[in-house]
């Protein structure tokens, strides 16, 4: 279950995962889909144990900014977002889903 609350996150975002606990700004439009979305972020970081996840996301961004030279474009052209929001609707995705299923998208689109 999301952790709602006036804090976290900052006001440009309606939800943030942070080490597998996931925060909605309160007065946010949250739904299935992006708890969904959430719960799919939560399952790639522990294929890579939490802390590289963070690491791995933190330079695919930076190399998606140069490469698109947009913030936002950068965004979601991460390979952990370009999966998440493939998948987000499909309510059976979680349990189907192979390890490290977001490998696949890190090729650009």
């Amino acid at each position: 279950m999301p952790i709602v609350n006036r804090f976290i996150p900052l006001r440009a975002f309606a939800a943030v995962n942070l080490f597998g606990f996931i925060f909605v700004r309160r007065g946010n439009k949250f739904t299935t889909d992006d708890l969904r979305h959430e719960l799919i972020h939560t399952r790639q970081m522990r294929e890579l144990l939490y802390v590289p996840f963070y690491i791995v996301y933190g330079i695919e961004w930076l190399v998606r900014l140069i490469q698109f030279r947009s913030p936002l474009r950068a965004y979601l052209n991460i390979s952990f977002e370009r999966e998440a929001y493939a998948h987000q609707a499909d309510v059976k995705y979680l349990t189907t889903r192979r390890h490290y299923a977001w490998w696949r998208y890190l090729r650009r689109r």
